[in-house]
């Protein structure tokens, strides 16, 4: 069911199970549908059908993993923010997200136009991806770099949506 359009998507509503579906899956999309029905309390049958559901509907775009980048070796996390002439946006957004380093690059109000996350192995790194790396595409006049002390994560909690 179709409920308005929220930027550019249009909001889809969902009921208690696809709710209870839907956190589930944020916090383990690796459960099996077996599980997950005991999770969740339903049938197998339905559990699996209504996943199937939610894919088709666009709700699930894809399951993952989430790599544990530390024990590679990335353990300095940034957040670089960036204000650009904005005539070169497509071409700044290309060459950032072609840099190795790059986990998420945002567009966002406030005092900067994009936000880039970064990973890096150690400061020297870090400081070679903002300075060489960054620092060189054309169109960026300034830079401002956040390294994270510590990250929280939690995953999404869905509710049903009264009809």
């Amino acid at each position: 069911m179709v409920d308005h359009d929220v930027g550019g998507y249009s909001s889809l509503k969902i009921d208690e199970i696809d709710a209870k579906l839907l956190t589930a899956l944020a916090e383990d999309s690796s459960i099996s549908v077996p599980k997950l029905s005991k999770k969740i309390k339903v049938n197998p049958s339905v559990c699996y059908s209504r996943i199937k559901r939610l894919v088709r509907r666009g709700l699930i775009k894809k399951f993952t993993i989430n790599v544990n980048e530390e024990l590679l070796g990335y353990n300095v996390t940034a957040l670089v923010g960036l204000n650009i002439d904005v005539k070169k946006r497509d071409s700044i957004l290309k060459n950032i997200t072609a840099i190795a380093e790059t986990r998420a690059v945002e567009e966002v109000t406030g005092r900067f136009d994009i936000l880039v996350t970064i990973k890096s192995r150690e400061l020297d790194d870090l400081h070679n991806t903002v300075t060489r790396k960054i620092g060189s595409i054309d169109g960026i006049n300034r830079s401002e770099t956040f390294i994270e002390l510590k990250t929280q994560q939690k995953a999404p909690e869905f509710e049903a949506q009264a009809e």
